[in-house]
């Protein structure tokens, strides 16, 4: 069993995460905390997980950005057949990951198979999948097909890595390890049981009713918090003459105040209740300025580091690159017209 400065060894400078890594995160199940039970997986509770992120992306940027994003893909679990379910995951290195982007088609063949073609950007984990998971148009006759309401119709599928082009084109300062990697896909035949719609469930649990929305704002936080501890430490080992005490306290704060928004969720879902979109956008708007405040925090502290944090083989260096890379998610970057270039 690996501890904290062994993967931080393993993953210093890395372009990859290693093999020695991957097989404890396979021997561990770290990718299974969101699979239900019944499918071999962890079944963890939304806090539960989000503590778990927390102390992956403390350990490695690269390493909590990958589980998050792999983790989150193998929750699609609850989206598919469940003969599906079972037949993938009873595998203990199954690991679907992808993109949330609509980068191709999917030309109905019959009602039960498609074909599908496209381009997709940044799948996270990609030399370590066994599926790549991908939202495609539904096209029929070369035409797109719509709803009632004049919406394209959009669904989801999986597709086993041997039949998918990764383009190895990840170029970022930051989460070098991650293996963030666009992928094609070209005339693959997929049957309709390899397709899911996002908020169609064939289980019953109370994390299959968290918007997905609140799901991916917390997931994320917990991976900047974690990251920012990490910083702190490696800060401090630099510059141990500042105090770093109460920097660290508000990032126990904020982490404290992120799993008592999970344990309010799953209260208020438990009580068979929905999460109101006012509620929603409240976590969101949290989200947005916590993110906003946090960069502000790691960018007056690096400027206080000295020279030697500018070394590009330094801890703090990579640490510090591997968080403004995931703050570049568009999840909480600030809109266009909140912004402010007067000084």
């Amino acid at each position: 069993m690996l501890n904290t400065k062994e993967i931080r060894k393993e993953l210093h400078g890395a372009s990859v995460i290693s093999d020695e890594v991957m097989q404890y995160i396979h021997k561990e199940g770290l990718l299974k905390i969101w699979v239900p039970k019944k499918y071999g997986g962890l079944g963890c509770r939304f806090e539960e997980g989000l503590k778990a992120l927390f102390g992956w992306a403390q350990t490695d940027g690269s390493f909590g950005w990958m589980l998050t994003l792999c983790a989150g893909a193998n929750y699609f679990s609850r989206n598919i057949k469940p003969e599906v379910a079972k037949l993938l995951f009873t595998h203990s290195e199954t690991c679907f990951g992808g993109s949330g982007m609509v980068g191709g088609t999917a030309e109905k063949q019959d009602d039960n198979t498609y074909l599908v073609n496209g381009l997709w950007n940044f799948a996270t984990g990609a030399p370590h999948l066994t599926h790549f998971t991908l939202n495609a148009r539904i096209t029929e006759n070369g035409k797109l097909l719509t709803d009632k309401n004049g919406n394209e119709i959009i669904r989801s599928f999986i597709i086993p890595k041997e039949q998918a082009q990764i383009i190895p084109d990840w170029k970022s300062m930051g989460m070098k390890a991650s293996g963030t990697y666009s992928f094609s896909i070209e005339n693959v035949i997929v049957t309709e049981k390899y397709s899911f719609v996002y908020d169609s469930f064939f289980t019953n649990d109370i994390l299959d009713s968290i918007p997905f929305r609140v799901f991916a704002d917390l997931t994320l936080l917990v991976n900047y918090l974690g990251i920012a501890s990490h910083f702190i430490e490696e800060a401090e080992g630099i510059r141990p003459q500042i105090n770093f005490k109460s920097f660290a306290e508000s990032v126990e704060k904020h982490l404290e105040k992120v799993l008592t928004i999970a344990r309010d969720v799953e209260n208020i879902l438990g009580d068979h209740k929905e999460i109101s979109e006012n509620k929603q956008c409240g976590i969101h708007e949290y989200g947005v300025e916590l993110v906003r405040k946090l960069s502000h925090q790691i960018l007056t502290v690096y400027t206080q580091l000295g020279i030697r944090a500018t070394d590009t083989h330094s801890e703090v260096y990579q640490v510090f690159c591997d968080y403004f890379t995931a703050a570049m998610h568009s999840n909480f970057r600030p809109s266009a017209h909140d912004l402010d270039f007067r000084f």
